[in-house]
C-alpha cells in the first residue's frame, strides 16, 4: 500500500506527539535517580493514535536488570490487553534500544518501532548491530530512528554531566585520613575478610550501581 500526503502528514504528527509522551516519561526516570530513557506505545483505535501503555527506566529502583522503559511499557501493555502478541501497536523510545529490548518487540510482533537518540555502545538498531535487519529471523518489525534526537539525546548528556559533577564533589568532600589513622594494623590483629577478599560488609552503599548507567550517547 502507498501512503498518499495525508497519510504520511499524519503518521508523522502521530510520532512527533507519541514521542514527546516518551520524553515525559524520561523526566519521570530522572526524578527517580535513573538513567532518563521514557517509552509509550501506541495503537490505532477507530482512527485515533490511543497510548496503550508508558514506561520509563527503572531497574536501579527496582533491582531489576530487566526492567529498562521498553520492558516496562510492553509488560504493561500486554497486561493491558492480555495478549504477548502486540501486531497493532508501535513503540516510542527515546534511546535506541538494546538487544534485550530489540528481542522483546520482535517476540511481541510490533509493528514499527522509533526511537530518538542513537547508542553507539549498546544499540542493537544500527549502531552496534541491527537485530532488526536479520533475515534469519522469523519477524521483522520495522525500524525507524532519529525522531527528535536532540532533544533525547541532550537529557542524556545533562544527565550525566550533572551525575559526574556530584561524583567529583562526593570525591573532594572526603576528608584525608591523618598518617596516624592510615597507618596498617599491627601484624597481630586480625583482619576479616568477605566474599572474594572485600573487607567484611562488602562494598560500600551506593558503589555497586554503576551497572546501572547507560552509555552517553554520541549525538
Amino acid at each position: 500500500m502507498i501512503e498518499g500526503p495525508s497519510d504520511v502528514d499524519a503518521r508523522a504528527a502521530q510520532d512527533a506527539w507519541a514521542m514527546r509522551l516518551a520524553l515525559d516519561q524520561a523526566l519521570n526516570a530522572q526524578l527517580a535517580g535513573e538513567v532518563p530513557v521514557g517509552a509509550v506505545l501506541v495503537r490505532q483505535v477507530d482512527g485515533v493514535p490511543q497510548v496503550v501503555a508508558t514506561g520509563y527506566n527503572r531497574p536501579v529502583t527496582t533491582s531489576d536488570p530487566t526492567a529498562h522503559a521498553e520492558i516496562v511499557a510492553l509488560r504493561h501493555a500486554a497486561q493491558m490487553l492480555e495478549n504477548y502478541r502486540l501486531p497493532d501497536c508501535v513503540l516510542y523510545v527515546t534511546l535506541e534500544p538494546c538487544a534485550m529490548c530489540a528481542m522483546a518487540m520482535m517476540h511481541a510482533r510490533l509493528e514499527r518501532v522509533v526511537f530518538g537518540a542513537a547508542d553507539p555502545k549498546t544499540g542493537a538498531a544500527g549502531s552496534v548491530l541491527n537485530l532488526f535487519a536479520q533475515p534469519q529471523l522469523n519477524h521483522q518489525t520495522a525500524i525507524e530512528g532519529g525522531l527528535m534526537a536532540d532533544a533525547c539525546g541532550r537529557l542524556l548528556r545533562e544527565f550525566f554531566q550533572r551525575r559526574r559533577a556530584e561524583q567529583k564533589e562526593a570525591r573532594l568532600s572526603v576528608p584525608t585520613p591523618s598518617p596516624a589513622s592510615s597507618a596498617l594494623p599491627d601484624e597481630g590483629t586480625p583482619t576479616t575478610t568477605g566474599p572474594r577478599g572485600t573487607p567484611e560488609g562488602g562494598i560500600p552503599a551506593g558503589e555497586a550501581t554503576e551497572g546501572g548507567e547507560w552509555p552517553l550517547p554520541t549525538i
